[in-house]
């Protein structure tokens, strides 16, 4: 059967929303903080409001003893350090700087996923979870837009799930890498839309 509108699409029955990484150590880097955590507190209430479940990610780093070279490798370049031995955690879990924002924060019904990849099939049981669920539409909220939020779609897409990345509800500390990928994304390998569209078919 192919969903052929946006209701079909997004019915609640099989829908999923994700929560991709919104963590204080992100969210005070990005370029539109306060629209942001708006748009997305807004999107989750009714997300939860129409049983849709909701499925939060945090950063669980690995001992740089078991992480891959490569991703050393393209941290250092990226912080412009030339020891591995100086990379310091993102969000190192029990910190401040790991902890969701009030505003968005996941309640006893929601799902937290602690994940070591810029996607949310590597490594996790994520996949597993959401067709045990019957989820055949994933919806990707967070930070950050070209990372794992565009990693996390492209696989989505490529697993043959619908797959929506909510415009409003994502971010980055880069307004133009965030916009790029937004273009890119869009209509190619899955539908970018904002969330208000999507509130609608719920009413």
């Amino acid at each position: 059967m192919i969903f052929r509108n946006l209701r079909e699409i997004v019915d609640p029955e099989h829908t999923a929303l994700v929560v991709w990484d919104v963590q204080n150590a992100l969210v005070e880097t990005i370029f539109n903080k306060d629209e942001f955590l708006k748009n997305l507190c807004l999107l989750i209430k009714e997300s939860r409001s129409n049983k849709i479940p909701v499925i939060y990610t945090k950063i669980a780093p690995l001992p740089k003893q078991f992480d891959s070279s490569w991703r050393l490798f393209i941290l250092m370049q990226l912080y412009g350090i030339d020891d591995p031995e100086k990379l310091q955690p993102i969000a190192q879990p029990g910190s401040i700087q790991a902890e969701i924002p009030s505003e968005v924060s996941p309640t006893e019904s929601d799902v937290i996923i602690y994940k070591h990849t810029p996607s949310i099939f590597i490594g996790t049981n994520f996949e597993n979870m959401i067709r045990n669920r019957g989820i055949n539409t994933i919806l990707f909220t967070g930070i950050a837009t070209e990372i794992g939020v565009d990693s996390s779609a492209r696989d989505s897409s490529c697993r043959g799930f619908y797959t929506i990345v909510v415009e409003d509800c994502v971010s980055s500390s880069d307004k133009d890498m965030h916009e790029s990928a937004l273009r890119i994304l869009n209509r190619r390998l899955c539908l970018v839309l904002p969330s208000k569209d999507i509130i609608k078919e719920w009413e």
